[in-house]
């Protein structure tokens, strides 16, 4: 890869490598910053809290003769006034408390075990208290009691790295959200894919990659559906050319005189009427799909199951007497009546069953006849393929559409369709749909 092509910054790789970049760069200012702040090169004079001068001043005087304690005593007070330096009687020591070694143990170790320490008196973090000197004289002093150290979670460096790793991880998580938000946006643009042209196109944004990617996925879209388009038209030129002299040879036919002939001669030409209304109700695409609704299923298999019994035909419905989804009715009563006529047709009776959980509504369509073999199952889904011989007891029934029309319906509506082996003997269409669908807009 050239060097010029990995730092563009229009591409992923350009912008991978100005992330990587910038979080170094913003990890490098936070601590410098805290370093300005803080300057932990320089020590802190409030941690020492006065106890090295009061060592320094009461190694002084318990050095110095006792004759000329007074005058030094006057000297240091004035030196150091935050002490507060006072000689004390002999007998204070008697009435003195004893120390209080954990707030005082650095004065400990400054001054060695020839001097004593004694508690006088506490006001807030002001500590008095009383020195004796390695001859007996006394002393008293003020001084600033130890504060509790700061858990080491809560320091400055702790903090300061907290901080960096959630500036640079939020920094991360930015990134990696702005170069694969167009990558779910194309997902989400395949799944709505539509004929019709409903669906709006890809967004063309993002690094230089996914831009050419998005701009070739549009162009592919565009040639399919015109190519889809093309041969909608031809077929429906052909059908409309086809109807006129399938109309002609039907009045031709009528002055047929054997009646064998002209009966053979009608069905055959309905048959090839029946075939173009067929092929052209599978591969229609006029653009103007049904939009979603929420509908009364339940409602729909219960005329559907009326309508056929209406005509003579031995079905019955199984399930709740009421039951709400979104779907496309009319596509949705097109799917079930092409299942349960090829129901009807190679079985003596026909069951509809609907069960509904808080997700899916799960509709069988049961058959008692002779069924589909297993290795055949799959292959029945397709256009133009028909049940094998013992299945298929009338050739001018149909053209093998009506299973591949009724799932390009349910899978529509983002559902699944299936067959299934009815015991003893027979076939189960088995459709499951979602309740609730999330704006989808794909055709039948």
């Amino acid at each position: 890869m050239k060097l010029a092509g990995f730092l563009n910054l229009r591409g992923i790789s350009g912008q991978i490598a100005a992330l990587v970049v910038a979080s170094i760069i913003a990890i490098h200012l936070i601590l410098t910053a805290t370093f300005l702040i803080h300057r932990p090169d320089q020590i802190d004079p409030s941690l020492d809290r006065g106890h090295g001068q009061l060592a320094a001043a009461v190694q002084l005087l318990g050095a110095a003769p006792a004759a000329g304690r007074p005058r030094l005593v006057a000297d240091i007070a004035r030196a150091f006034p935050q002490l507060d330096i006072e000689s004390l009687p002999a007998g204070s020591a008697a009435a003195a408390d004893e120390p209080d070694g954990h707030n005082l143990r650095s004065l400990h170790r400054r001054l060695g075990g020839n001097y004593r320490i004694f508690s006088l008196a506490h006001e807030g973090n002001i500590h008095r208290i009383g020195i004796a000197l390695p001859d007996g004289a006394m002393i008293s002093a003020k001084i600033q009691v130890d504060q509790p150290q700061r858990p080491f979670w809560i320091g400055t460096w702790i903090v300061t790295l907290l901080f960096g790793a959630i500036s640079v991880t939020s920094l991360g998580l930015w990134a990696a959200w702005a170069l694969t938000a167009p990558l779910s946006s194309f997902a989400k643009a395949a799944e709505n894919f539509s004929l019709n042209g409903a669906a709006a196109p890809l967004p063309e944004r993002g690094p230089v990659e996914i831009r050419s990617v998005a701009k070739a996925l549009n162009r592919m879209r565009e040639r399919i559906t015109a190519l889809i388009d093309d041969r909608t038209k031809m077929l429906a030129a052909i059908s409309h050319d086809l109807r006129t002299p399938i109309t002609r040879m039907r009045l031709r036919s009528e002055f047929i005189e054997d009646d064998t002939h002209r009966s053979r001669m009608l069905d055959d030409l309905d048959q090839m009427r029946s075939m173009l209304e067929s092929v052209l109700s599978f591969l229609r695409n006029d653009g103007k799909l049904e939009s979603m609704t929420l509908v009364d299923i339940a409602t729909t298999l219960q005329l559907v199951t009326d309508q056929f019994g209406d005509m003579g035909h031995k079905i019955a419905y199984d399930g709740p007497g009421h039951a709400m989804a979104t779907v496309r009715p009319d596509d949705l009563h097109r799917s079930i009546t092409n299942l349960v006529e090829n129901a009807v047709r190679f079985g003596a009776e026909a069951t509809i069953r609907l069960i509904v959980s808080p997700d899916t509504a799960t509709i069988e369509i049961e058959d008692d006849g002779p069924g589909i073999a297993d290795a055949r199952k799959d292959v029945m889904l397709e256009p133009f393929v028909r049940g094998d011989d013992a299945r298929n007891m009338d050739e001018a029934a149909g053209f093998g559409l009506g299973l591949s029309i009724a799932r390009a319906i349910v899978l529509a509506h983002g559902g699944e369709l299936s067959l299934h082996d009815r015991q003893p003997h027979g076939l189960i269409v088995r459709i499951e749909l979602p309740i609730h669908q999330q704006g989808r807009q794909a055709a039948a």
